[in-house]
């Protein structure tokens, strides 16, 4: 009985090890495109200017209260849908087509889309890649590029 006693408190302690602590966000943060509305038709490549207020930009890696980085979402569910969208807002997000990091600190930038519709969301994530708690995401716009 001790044994199993035992072993359930070590479970229950190291339970909490595996989970990451999440970046709180600052409440009145805000991300947006500033210069692409939903509908919009534009042509390739395309400029995305992203806005940012009440917090910062800092590089990857950088720990600093109520700062991180930029991430632009391409062709996907909005963040924390669709098939990997709990574990993106728990553990971080991947680094592939449909997720373009800005872990330079960058502001803006050029990007190379196929005639079409495409959806894009911006999302600033901490230090480790990881959507602040709570997430500071943009609504999810659709662009028709000619």
């Amino acid at each position: 009985m001790k044994i199993l006693l035992a072993a359930t408190a070590a479970l229950c302690l190291a339970a909490p090890l595996g989970a990451q602590e999440r970046t709180p966000s600052h409440p009145d943060a805000k991300v947006y495109f500033v210069n692409l509305k939903d509908g919009a038709t534009v042509t390739s490549p395309v400029t995305v200017i992203f806005g940012l207020s009440g917090m910062g930009v800092a590089p990857a890696g950088t720990e600093k209260e109520h700062t991180g980085h930029h991430h632009l979402l391409i062709d996907r569910p909005a963040i924390g849908e669709g098939e990997d969208g709990a574990d993106e807002l728990l553990y971080g997000l991947p680094a592939d087509e449909h997720h373009v990091h800005f872990g330079g600190g960058q502001t803006e930038a050029t990007i190379e889309l196929s005639p079409g519709r495409h959806t894009l969301q911006l999302v600033l994530g901490d230090a480790s890649h990881v959507p602040h708690d709570s997430p500071v995401v943009s609504e999810v716009i659709t662009i028709n590029v000619e």
